[in-house]
């Protein structure tokens, strides 16, 4: 078969050290060892397993060769690494299924798809996306205190800054691109009165990019405007 690749690599999955090297050398081998090939691989860095389908650009492109036809299907390294949060997880099998793909899981083979007469499957398929989420919870937990640490002793300790902003020396200052994508995304709205999807539109032919990817989704642009502070998340001061 044809087979589409995935890896990820994310905060969490930093700490953990399962980094891109080792997980393009276990999808390469599992493929090399079923007899498929790999019609291109899909490399996400630095985005966390619970962010929404919209801001998973290479996820998003790997569907949609499978949509294509360019794919028969798609393998990653685990579960895990597809998503850690069950409903990102679902959503990207069934949108595999759906445009036709198979998928493949290099740690235990193919994840069939649902059927009605074995609802076990389904069941344990999801019982492993729940301990995946759970897991995350708990690192989220850890880097939790580690951050309010670092908050209270002056630093900057709030994770990926908000579209506007970039951390430099611990400290977050305005990014200049962002900060007119921010202006130009409110005019659109407040002035023109533009839909989500409009906007993005605009924002992309006038190339103020998002943070993340190449092009605007409604969702993410909802998601922007919805955060109506001018100024980025204060720090708790340094006590006495």
């Amino acid at each position: 078969m044809r087979l589409a690749g995935y890896i990820r690599v994310s905060t969490g999955s930093q700490l953990d050290g399962f980094g891109l090297e080792d997980q393009e050398r276990i999808v390469r081998r599992w493929i090399r060892e079923h007899g498929h090939k790999l019609v291109k691989l899909f490399v996400e860095k630095a985005v966390p397993g619970t962010v929404a389908g919209d801001e998973r650009p290479e996820l998003a492109a790997a569907l949609s060769w499978i949509e294509a036809g360019k794919a028969s299907g798609l393998v990653a390294p685990n579960l895990d690494r597809l998503a850690r949060e069950l409903v990102v997880q679902e959503a990207a099998l069934a949108q595999t299924w759906q445009h036709g793909g198979r998928a493949f899981m290099a740690d235990q083979g193919e994840i069939l798809p649902d059927d009605p007469e074995d609802p076990m499957r389904t069941a344990m398929r999801q019982m492993m996306g729940v301990f995946a989420q759970l897991d995350r919870g708990m690192t989220v937990a850890k880097l939790r205190r580690g951050r309010r640490i670092k908050g209270e002793h002056g630093r900057y300790a709030y994770g990926a800054p908000p579209y506007g902003w970039q951390a430099h020396k611990k400290e977050l200052t305005p990014e200049e691109m962002e900060q007119a994508g921010r202006v130009r995304a409110r005019q659109l709205r407040d002035e023109d009165e533009l839909s989500y999807r409009e906007i993005a539109a605009v924002l992309d032919a006038e190339e103020l990019r998002p943070k993340r990817g190449e092009r605007w989704h409604p969702e993410t642009v909802r998601r922007m405007l919805a955060n109506t502070t001018d100024r980025p998340p204060t720090l708790r001061k340094r006590s006495a």
